[in-house]
């Protein structure tokens, strides 16, 4: 019996009908099967000492990728990472300079969404032939802070969430979210991860629906629900939410419902990015994993030697290694199989990982 028959019988939207339905263009990026890169990505003489990973994920950094003009700059890296379907790539900063946009070989085309100068985790949606981002913010305008907003690529908010009272808040600080992305049938689902680190789902329209787990360390509880992603590899579309702090991920249904850990014993991980079977995820402790389909690591990438480096917001960008990250943030692999990361970092740094050629 096929997968799409699987799903059909079982009343679940196969997926064509959920990247229909939900739209996350990050997730049809999934359908790409490992790279097969460009003959300008092959690795020789000196590069090689830009090379991190291992096996058919062995890449190179490209160096000064992202590189910003003179007057200009990143201010603080803690946010995400996304593309849009030209190609683009959207890193979010903790400044002032908003969201930057770049070409594809590092150069600025512009910035966005400045009036929202800390986008925690950004993530691309397609609705009715129209692109979308659904961010999360921690520092808005001066009236409203820690809210979800919805924004076309010029930046243009089309929606905003703030904090549900009918769910129980009573201050201001209660609701930290940190990762917000598209269902199925179009909910809204909002992790509250420097908060209470429940879950929330909010229909469509933004009314508020209903929150699942917690804080806790058993299972069906986070601690720090940081970043979540929708989890295309199996038969059923499923969330993966990384539970820092308890170091896991986690499967999650789109009912709230616990389903199982995924994986332990990561070093912090951050957020999530599909290609093909594989799950790239981003880890504050130094390091990006790449786990099969079964879950098990099969590379790493920037593993930092220096531990003192490791979720380390002061280190200073000149003083980790070129091929090292020291507190990988954001990640997000396109559909060629490069990899961007944006390190936790107050000066701000940004790399871009090229996959080298067989």
């Amino acid at each position: 019996m096929t997968r799409a028959r699987n799903r059909s019988e079982a009343g679940l939207p196969d997926r064509r009908q959920f990247l229909a339905a939900a739209g996350a263009t990050a997730i049809a990026a999934m359908t790409a099967v490992p790279a097969q890169a460009g003959t300008d990505d092959k690795c020789t003489g000196s590069q090689a000492a830009l090379q991190t990973g291992n096996g058919e994920w062995t890449y190179r950094v490209v160096e000064d990728w992202g590189k910003l003009p003179a007057g200009t700059a990143f201010g603080g890296t803690h946010g995400g990472i996304a593309t849009d379907n030209a190609g683009r790539v959207y890193v979010s900063t903790q400044s002032e300079t908003g969201v930057l946009v770049y070409s594809t070989d590092g150069t600025l085309l512009k910035t966005i969404a400045h009036e929202y100068p800390e986008v925690h985790s950004i993530v691309h949606a397609e609705e009715n032939s129209e692109e979308f981002f659904y961010c999360t913010v921690q520092k808005g305008t001066p009236k409203e802070n820690w809210l979800f907003v919805k924004m076309k690529t010029d930046g243009t908010v089309v929606q905003k969430l703030t904090a549900p009272p009918e769910a129980g808040f009573k201050a201001p600080n209660e609701w930290r979210l940190t990762a917000a992305l598209p269902g199925p049938d179009g909910s809204i689902y909002i992790a509250n991860g420097y908060g209470d680190s429940r879950l929330f789902r909010f229909d469509s329209k933004g009314n508020y629906k209903t929150s699942y787990a917690g804080k806790g360390h058993t299972d069906g509880l986070f601690d720090c629900n940081h970043g979540m992603s929708v989890d295309m590899r199996y038969d059923q579309p499923l969330l993966l939410i990384c539970d820092r702090e308890n170091r896991r991920l986690c499967h999650f249904d789109f009912d709230g419902k616990f389903v199982r850990t995924v994986t332990g014993h990561m070093r912090r991980p951050c957020q999530i990015s599909f290609h093909g079977d594989y799950a790239i995820v981003s880890e504050l402790e130094g390091r990006v994993t790449i786990l099969d389909r079964d879950n098990v690591p099969v590379a790493f990438l920037g593993d930092n030697p220096q531990k003192k480096q490791w979720a380390n917001y002061e280190v200073a960008p000149a003083d980790v290694g070129t091929t090292d990250f020291s507190a990988a943030h954001g990640c997000f692999i396109d559909r060629d199989a490069n990899i961007y990361v944006s390190d936790w970092n107050a000066t701000g740094r940004v790399t871009k990982l090229a996959r080298i050629a067989a």
